[in-house]
């Protein structure tokens, strides 16, 4: 399985409870934070739900 990096870069003030609750599901809360987490179908959906409050990006190296 490969890891991704998910950083937050757009505030959730303004957001539904969804999406905040999304967002600290996922390791997060303010801009800037970073989480890194195993690619699986339940992180899809979370990420889709909040694709336009957060970035994705792959992380080089060993997968522990």
């Amino acid at each position: 399985m490969t890891t991704v990096r998910v950083t937050q870069v757009r505030s959730n003030i303004g957001q539904s409870f969804r999406h905040e609750g999304t967002l600290r599901a996922l390791g997060l809360g303010r801009i800037g934070k970073s989480a890194d987490h195993r690619e699986s179908p339940q992180l899809e959906g979370q990420l889709r739900h909040v694709a336009h409050l957060v970035t994705v990006t792959p992380v080089d190296g060993k997968d522990a």
